[in-house]
């Protein structure tokens, strides 16, 4: 008896050994960061950013992999389907987490059940954009001119279903106009044919809107959080623009497949949160329109579970469907 148990003991040590080698020796060669969107958006800003600090705190190189297409779809599904192993993770956006949900009829992956939520990394406002042309300096000039305009006025969006897409839903929902939406693959893209002026109007990421607003080459007229932004404190909110109750944020955060061993989702958020209180990274981050924050894993779940609620509420009541 004392023998079997004795062998009964090493084997649940050696057992526990085991489990215990993936956070020991993680990671051990480099790290992929999945971005559902092209390069040069909002959310490959943030994780570009992540990864050149991550790479240098953890000794592995963290490569960034631009998978854009369906509204986020088609990088959240690869991470999704990925090994559990911490070395695909999936740097998101509120489209392919909490609104392609509700908005696609089927999507190849639960944002729920495939993902461990590691951090919600950063927070900003998107900031309304219009491009220099387009006579309107307020968010009621605008309404004003889309009323005069029925139909006339195109807004791009950085894909069907994302932030950008259901706010200018949501605007003219509350604005009781009509515009024409014009879907991108991504940010960056949209961002472009706006600065060419070959659509009027963007409800933009800060990080890749700011470097144009400052270059007077788009005029911001609002942002759309619920409180002003102390990136843009000028710049007031839609909401008190005319639209009380308008509220809408960009944000990114980081997943891991849902097989993801518990302790290496737990050294993610911990050298991930490392970098993000950096000073030198809050002040990047910044700089580029957006602000850190940095959360627990069951912070970012709960965060996870209310946006899905908001937006299933803004698409039923708007009406929004994927172009």
């Amino acid at each position: 008896m004392i023998r079997r148990f004795g062998i009964a003991l090493a084997l649940g040590i050696a057992g526990a050994a085991a489990r215990e080698v993936p956070a020991q020796t993680y990671p051990a060669k480099a790290i992929r960061f999945i971005v559902p969107f092209p390069a040069g958006g909002a959310t490959d800003v943030v994780a570009r950013t992540l990864g050149q600090k991550l790479s240098e705190n953890l000794a592995q190189p963290v490569i960034v992999d631009n998978r854009p297409g369906a509204g986020g779809n088609i990088g959240a599904e690869l991470v999704a389907n990925s090994p559990g192993d911490g070395y695909t993770l999936l740097v998101c956006s509120p489209a392919e987490v909490a609104i392609n949900a509700s908005l696609y009829k089927k999507l190849p992956y639960d944002p729920v059940k495939d993902f461990a939520p590691v951090t919600l990394a950063t927070s900003a406002p998107l900031v309304l954009v219009v491009h220099p042309s387009v006579p309107a300096r307020s968010v009621q000039d605008l309404i004003s001119l889309a009323r005069s305009k029925p139909g006339q006025l195109i807004y791009a969006s950085s894909g069907s279903g994302g932030p950008q897409h259901l706010a200018g839903e949501l605007f003219k929902l509350m604005a009781k106009i009509d515009m024409v939406h014009v879907p991108y693959k991504g940010g960056a893209p949209a961002i472009t044919d706006l600065v060419g002026g070959h659509v009027q109007l963007f409800f933009a990421g800060l990080p890749p809107a700011l470097p144009h607003v400052r270059a007077n080459k788009l005029r911001a007229l609002a942002v759309t959080s619920a409180a002003r932004t102390q990136i843009m404190p000028a710049t007031p909110t839609i909401s008190e623009s005319g639209l009380k109750g308008f509220a809408v944020d960009n944000w990114q955060g980081v997943l891991a497949p849902a097989k993801t061993p518990g302790e290496i989702v737990a050294s993610l958020n911990a050298e991930i949160v490392k970098v993000l209180r950096l000073a030198d990274i809050k002040q990047r981050l910044f700089d580029q329109g957006t602000e850190p924050v940095a959360s627990s894993q069951q912070q970012f779940q709960s965060y996870i579970k209310t946006e899905i609620e908001k937006y299933a509420e803004v698409i039923r009541k708007s009406g929004a469907k994927v172009d």
